[in-house]
């Protein structure tokens, strides 16, 4: 039996990849149940006290349980599975039975649903534990406020928010909580805070990973579940798990055909070596203020970012502008806050529900201070809005195409993060510099890297956008572009 002393010395759980917690599995230097108990004491000192980041909502009241089970399948047969004993964190946003799903609202505090979502079953099957439910946008909207739990704090400075609406998730990447976890994006919900946060996210094609159980998730194809890691590799290794068909997500039928073998296959040192890249400099973030000094500190990181891609061996396209990309911005239709098709199809799922129709679940939102309620996002027509996407989508594919890229590069998000007290009190500032594209043209994948620091001492990303299902060459980039830079730098979360 290794000693304790031992132990301590051979593993070390912040920073810890997917592929060195198997091999510690494998090694007998720490038990699944020993890793279980190590997150959970860390969200109570960091998350729930200390610094009180509060990223997490619900800690799996079953997790040391069934990480006894993990271990004793671990010392039957090892870690065989993709996941096996791999504790991820979702966002409050997706199912898991046996866990209430809150969307981090007083409406939803006590619902329990009947099921796991569809991308839960598939983290099951592959050996993961779930081990909490983080913080969102309430909802599932706007940066990571909500009745319920009330803000949660960037760790690089905890009078910023971590974004939205999977600051939770991404907050709780950062601060080393947990291993890996999912997000939900409608809105660069994922790729923002994953940016803020300095960790990395993808937003996959439409299709490609199952919203089945995830409120908001359907029938529309706006939204999409996606990987939050710590690190290009493991983020792979994620979506390895999260991809395939499921009946139960009409949507997911485009992509069948369209998935790889592997996504890790990808992860190969030299990729950035000769690879074209248009770079993006026109403005295209929500409520972006190109004028402003803010603006003006990100877009020298970005700056800079574009001269290590350079040094990386890439071609640069530089500027690379898409035609009317701004104009087809101010037509994006809007969306109620729940629709009938949408209602049914999540709450369809289970036996009770906490309302009725979707006209009660309106009517009680109605009666919530949202903050994001107060910033909208949307405007236009839904037949206008369409258009232009449609307009924009193709006006991407053809840039791409004349000018042979291989992906686009952007900012992550045009700003810094935003101060709580703003975000919360008048003017309601709220997803500040959140870019409109990816999320607009919906069939677009897209990932976000970390790429240092402002002046300000605030985390920054690069973002790479490519071709609908194209993922595999856009992680292949990012994974380079990580290998070479080494910008994750975790928080400092001394009180």
């Amino acid at each position: 039996m290794i000693s304790t002393i031992r132990k301590a010395i051979m593993f070390e759980l912040e920073e810890i990849t997917v592929a060195q917690l198997k091999t510690a599995y494998a090694s007998g230097v720490v038990s699944c149940h020993e890793v279980v108990q190590s997150y959970i004491d860390r969200i109570e000192r960091f998350d729930a006290a200390g610094p009180g980041i509060n990223s997490i909502i619900t800690v799996n009241p079953a997790a040391l349980d069934e990480a006894e089970v993990a271990d004793a399948r671990l010392r039957r047969t090892g870690p065989q599975r993709v996941l096996e004993g791999i504790p991820v964190i979702l966002k409050d946003q997706i199912d898991c039975a046996g866990m209430p799903t809150t969307l981090g609202s007083v409406l939803f505090k006590d619902f329990f649903p009947d099921r796991d979502a569809t991308v839960v079953t598939k983290l099951k099957e592959a050996g993961a534990l779930i081990l909490a439910k983080a913080t969102l946008g309430e909802l599932g909207a706007g940066d990571a406020h909500g009745t319920l739990y009330g803000s949660t704090r960037n760790p690089y400075d905890r009078d910023r928010t971590a974004g939205g609406s999977s600051g939770g998730p991404a907050a709780a990447m950062s601060c080393n909580f947990g291993t890996i976890a999912v997000g939900q994006e409608g809105f660069a919900s994922i790729r923002r805070p994953a940016s803020w946060n300095c960790t990395v996210g993808m937003r996959p094609t439409s299709g490609l990973v199952s919203r089945s159980g995830s409120y908001h998730g359907g029938p529309s194809v706006r939204g999409v579940l996606g990987p939050m890691t710590r690190s290009v590799e493991d983020l792979a290794v994620l979506l390895d798990v999260l991809v395939g068909y499921d009946p139960e997500d009409a949507s997911t039928a485009l992509s069948v055909g369209k998935t790889v073998p592997s996504y890790s296959e990808f992860l190969r040192p030299g990729t950035l070596r000769g690879a074209r890249l248009g770079i993006l400099r026109d403005s295209i973030g929500f409520m972006s203020e190109p004028s402003s000094s803010d603006f003006d500190t990100v877009d020298r990181s970005f700056e800079f970012a574009v001269q290590e891609l350079t040094g990386a061996g890439a071609v640069v396209v530089d500027p690379t502008t898409i035609p009317n990309i701004r104009e087809s911005f101010q037509h994006r239709y809007p969306v109620s806050n729940v629709a009938e098709a949408t209602f049914a199809e999540y709450f369809g799922r289970n036996k009770k529900t906490p309302f009725a129709t979707a006209a009660e679940l309106d009517n009680a939102i109605a009666g919530l201070d949202l903050y994001h309620d107060k910033t909208r996002v949307v405007a236009g027509t839904v037949e206008e809005g369409k258009l232009n996407r449609e307009r924009l989508f193709i006006a991407l594919l053809k840039v791409m195409t004349d000018l042979k890229l291989d992906a686009i590069v952007h900012k992550s998000v045009e700003h810094q993060p935003t101060l709580i007290a703003d975000g919360v009190n008048p003017p309601y500032v709220n997803q500040k510099g959140a870019p409109y594209i990816n999320t607009f043209l919906e069939f677009a994948s897209s990932i976000t890297v970390p790429a240092g620091f402002t002046g300000d001492h605030l985390p920054t990303g690069i973002t790479f956008l490519g071709r609908p299902y194209d993922e595999g060459r856009l992680i292949g980039l990012a994974f380079d572009y990580e290998q070479l830079t080494q910008h994750r730098t975790p928080p400092d979360l001394a009180v």
